[in-house]
């Protein structure tokens, strides 16, 4: 009878306190223990289960022999910024804007980006040049609103606003986190790099 008691709830009841509820149930009622009734039984004693909680620090003990179970087995944790754990491909970090080999920005101020943000987070300014081409005057993203969500480099015709893999650029203030046109390109720029291998090998997995 106890024993069909310990196998069904070992890990859903305290070891204790229930323990002692439930027998004295048991032999006051000369019911045995079941799946169907345990709920019954355990909404019944509530009061009293956690009075004997409280009163025998189960809990406490409880955590205690968690904590002592770990202390022997291998640390789960990294040595937080000279140890670092493995990033996915498909990583949304910090914004940039690319240029092409030439030195061209990609950007064709198209506003698709603008347009899908559902944070509503970049506001784009544009005018034609004198060749007819038509750029940006204005690429602003403010990152205390954006979700990371990657709709902007995906409905980018011509791959110029990326989410690199860089997440570490925590700023002191909320105006440091409004990205500039200028901003982005200098993200680009140094990290064209990194986005070209990341782009590389995703092609690559997807074919």
């Amino acid at each position: 009878m106890l024993d069909s008691y310990f196998k069904i709830n070992i890990r859903e009841w305290d070891f204790l306190g229930l323990h002692i509820i439930v027998n004295f149930m048991i032999f006051s009622s000369n019911n045995k223990v079941t799946k169907k009734n345990l709920n019954n039984i355990y909404n019944n004693a509530s009061p009293f289960y956690f009075m004997i909680k409280t009163l025998f620090l189960i809990e406490l003990l409880r955590g205690l022999w968690i904590t002592f179970q770990y202390f022997f087995k291998d640390k789960l944790t990294f040595n937080y910024p000279y140890e670092k754990g493995p990033l996915s491909q498909k990583f949304r970090g910090e914004h940039a804007l690319r240029r092409y080999y030439t030195g061209e920005e990609r950007c064709i101020a198209c506003k698709l980006c603008e347009v899908i943000c559902p944070a509503q987070a970049i506001t784009i300014e544009a005018e034609p040049r004198i060749d007819g081409s038509r750029r940006t005057t204005r690429y602003d993203i403010d990152m205390t609103k954006c979700i990371f969500c990657g709709f902007c480099q995906e409905a980018c015709p011509v791959d110029a606003i990326v989410e690199s893999p860089y997440f570490e650029y925590a700023t002191e203030t909320h105006e440091e986190l409004l990205y500039s046109k200028e901003k982005l390109l200098y993200n680009g720029n140094n990290k064209e790099t990194t986005i070209w291998n990341i782009k590389e090998t995703s092609e690559n997995n997807i074919m």
